[in-house]
């Protein structure tokens, strides 16, 4: 397994802009493969298998019968602070490097405990789906969005669990998101004639403060799901992630721009909300100010009862490996369990590796974790099929 993953790593997904998907996918499939499952691609009509970022989604099945149960995972990273980092190296019962936390570590228990399922003989009325996709980092769109709008994801599923790193716990709900890039337009001049310009960066002031007055009242709003230590209940607006304009500090700044990002908790209608945020914008340009926005990402908030049978199942497989039963919160940030929950799928996260360390410069999973999810996904699959 150790093995296996640090391969993985080696491979450089970085998303964005989406590199070496290509090296991944086959990779990926010659194992499934080797390992004797069937395997299907997927990839969108207006991307080519000649391109190294072709965003190819692939389907490993073990077992038979109608209903499925989706063990589901991203193969994209985000960029590494260095490249040292898709360089893998193990020191005691840790593995070093992109991507080990998140998610490929998580990719590696589902992949083993289908094989632990297999060699154990056991026999199940039910068909496990291993769902590996790209484009997590940056919303989904060419990976699990893409399949939602064919019709390709989640057939005939009774529950989806996903290997995100959760510290632990398990997630049973996400906030939505909207995150934008908004750019204020002026007119450029020399400090010394500024009568002659337009501060787009005064301008861009402006639209702030108006977003600001939204800011206060969402974040009023707190969810009744609950979060994890340190977290706050209230709604999100969070103002200038990033920010920048201008050419030289003696010229009239011709273009400013910043991002806004917008958490909505599971309670709140995300297309409400979406209208609101857009709203202000608009209001701001027929108040004669000049800008436009471009949308980053945005995904729904989802939600799934703990009792549910997957949620229960995966809770005593927890407990039965670790000894403890699991809490369960909602996640901090966007999971791609919306996508299966949104068609009334039940969907949880829960795998090996720590959410303080995904996306650092020393990230790190606990193969002893990993061991552990593999054995907990495969009671999970056992218990669900033969309650």
């Amino acid at each position: 397994m150790a093995a296996f993953l640090a391969e993985l790593v080696a491979i450089p997904t970085e998303n964005p802009p989406g590199k070496h998907y290509r090296d991944c996918t086959e990779f990926l499939e010659s194992q499934l493969h080797q390992f004797g499952l069937d395997c299907e691609r997927f990839t969108p009509s207006d991307s080519t298998d000649e391109l190294d970022d072709a965003p190819v989604s692939l389907l490993a099945s073990f077992g038979c019968g109608e209903r499925s149960l989706y063990f589901h995972g991203h193969y994209d990273v985000v960029p590494a602070q260095s490249a040292e980092q898709f360089q893998p190296f193990r020191k005691y019962h840790f593995l070093f490097g992109r991507g080990a936390c998140d998610m490929k570590g998580g990719i590696v228990a589902m992949l083993y405990a289908i094989l632990a399922i297999r060699e154990s003989g056991q026999q199940f009325n039910g068909k496990i789906g291993l769902m590996l996709v790209p484009d997590e980092e940056t919303g989904g769109k060419r990976g699990s969005a893409w399949m939602v709008r064919e019709g390709l994801l989640g057939k005939n599923g009774i529950g989806m669990l996903l290997a995100e790193p959760t510290s632990g716990v398990v997630w049973n709900a996400n906030r939505g998101a909207i995150s934008l890039r908004v750019r204020v337009l002026g007119k450029s001049a020399h400090v010394g004639l500024q009568h002659q310009g337009v501060n787009a960066f005064e301008r861009m002031h402006r639209v702030v403060e108006r977003l600001q007055q939204l800011k206060h009242q969402v974040e009023q709003r707190s969810t009744q799901c609950t979060v994890g230590a340190g977290q706050m209940r209230n709604s999100i607006l969070m103002l200038g992630g990033q920010s920048g304009g201008g050419t030289n500090f003696n010229v009239v700044p011709q273009e400013c721009w910043f991002t806004v990002d917008r958490r909505s908790n599971p309670e709140e209608n995300f297309d409400e909300e979406k209208a609101r945020l857009l709203g202000v914008l608009e209001e701001c340009k027929q108040a004669g100010i000049p800008l436009e926005w471009e949308i980053l990402q945005e995904g729904q908030s989802a939600a799934c009862r703990e009792d549910e049978t997957l949620g229960a199942s995966l809770s005593r497989s927890v407990q039965a490996v670790t000894r403890e039963a699991p809490c369960f919160e909602m996640c901090p940030g966007l999971l791609e369990t919306r996508f299966y929950a949104s068609t009334g799928i039940p969907a949880y996260a829960y795998g090996p590796g720590l959410l303080s360390v995904a996306h650092g410069p020393n990230e790190y999973v606990d193969l002893r974790k990993v061991i552990d999810c593999a054995s907990i996904y495969a009671l999970t699959a056992i218990d669900v099929f033969n309650p």
